[in-house]
């Protein structure tokens, strides 16, 4: 049996700019990070030469064209197995409609138990550019390639995704006492609204002409929040989030509503600085920078919002178990 751990992530950053209609043109960049919260994929041999696939259904199919849980089948036809497998999906949070990336997740961390099963060693750069080539170009996902590349790598991160399809990334380095502060000062609420987030991105990716100067303003916030980062300014990122939101909202309709839009409200009222819903937004989690000595307040006025303490995961995907019988 082979278990792989894969984290989730909170995009910060520049969402948007890594659709390629965009970056194929003027070049994304976001900041990103993943998160000490993960989606578990194990795998093993079976006895006969059927499939079987359990996550919050059950599958047991004799060929990997029944198989309904699309991403799995997708990764199973890119890796080459077709029969006498088990694999199971296990998450920390909502399998689907978090704004975590999760499918991502998925995406990544199946690819990287079935090569691992398969005896191949695949670089987490490779992984990412395959889950994009399932999500995007086998399923035609209306997504960004954010997610693939920051739950592979771990860490928080700096991506620029080049007209030619290169994929630089770098891992922001803060001294302990900053990335204490940073850790410490962001929270997540579940809004309690999970959803589709296909028709959301259909209509933010067909706007994309249309809010170019945007799309560009994000861009370059993410370069500034990432020097802010570098020369220690923690403090400024809550406000830079708070702008970020602002123009985000104005990328499709559906990105916030009414409730949203109370919710936040009222945490900027209690004292957290800036904030997002993370992902495409509609539901989802709340992301909030707010200063340790606010917490308090600001639980009080979302209190009927769960929230999930989270850290900076430093890794990416990874095999955590690995036990294979002897011949």
């Amino acid at each position: 049996m082979i278990i792989v751990q894969t984290p989730l992530r909170v995009s910060l950053f520049g969402g948007g700019t890594d659709f390629p209609s965009f970056y194929q043109q003027e070049g994304g960049c976001v900041l990103s990070s993943a998160i000490d919260k993960y989606i578990f994929v194990t795998i093993k041999e079976r006895f006969d030469c059927k499939l079987r696939v359990g996550y919050t259904h059950t599958e047991m199919v004799d060929s990997v064209d029944e198989i309904r849980h699309e991403l799995i089948r997708e990764s199973l036809r890119k890796t080459g197995i077709s029969q006498g497998i088990e694999i199971t999906t296990m998450g920390d949070i909502p399998s689907e409609g978090s704004g975590l990336g999760s499918s991502s997740t998925v995406t990544v961390g199946s690819l990287h138990a079935m090569y691992t099963f398969l005896n191949e060693i695949v670089p987490a750069a490779r992984l990412a550019q395959e889950a994009c080539q399932i999500e995007i170009g086998s399923l035609e996902k209306p997504i960004g390639v954010q997610d693939q590349y920051i739950v592979a790598l771990g860490g928080l991160r700096l991506l620029e995704f080049m007209p030619d399809g290169e994929v630089k990334n770098t891992r922001v380095e803060l001294q302990q006492e900053q990335q204490r502060l940073l850790n410490e000062n962001l929270m997540l609420f579940f809004t309690g609204v999970t959803r589709k987030a296909d028709r959301i991105l259909n209509e933010q990716k067909h706007n994309i002409k249309d809010r170019l100067p945007i799309l560009r303003e994000m861009k370059q916030m993410a370069y500034l929040a990432y020097q802010h980062l570098q020369e220690g300014n923690i403090e400024l990122i809550g406000e830079l989030l708070h702008e970020s939101w602002q123009m985000k909202k104005q990328l499709a309709q559906q990105i916030s509503n009414g409730n949203i839009e109370a919710m936040y409200a009222a945490a900027r009222k209690a004292g957290a600085t800036g904030g997002k819903i993370t992902g495409a937004g509609g539901g989802g989690f709340l992301l909030l920078y707010c200063p340790h000595d606010r917490q308090k307040a600001v639980r009080a006025e979302l209190h009927r919002l769960q929230e999930l303490p989270f850290q900076v995961e430093p890794d990416g995907t990874k095999v955590i178990f690995n036990y294979r019988r002897p011949n």
